[in-house]
């Protein structure tokens, strides 16, 4: 899959978890959601992207990476 894609991808559920008022939790569950219904190879693909810097993430995704790195890998 298309890196842009990914991104775009995680922005949009970023975009419903943003609403959320606890903002640890919905870093939380941006993390979790990616974990739980992306296949391993989208993951990867991904966090490579992210640590190439070659994404345009929304604020909410990049600290949500940053923060539950762990799950994601």
């Amino acid at each position: 899959m298309d890196s842009d894609n990914l991104v775009t991808m995680a922005n949009r559920i970023g975009d419903f978890f943003d609403s959320m008022p606890d903002r640890k939790e919905a870093r939380h569950d941006i993390a979790d959601h990616i974990r739980k219904f992306w296949e391993p190879r989208m993951r990867r693909q991904f966090l490579a992207a992210f640590d190439a810097g070659d994404t345009n993430l929304k604020p909410i995704v990049h600290e949500a990476v940053i923060e539950h790195r762990s799950m994601l890998d």
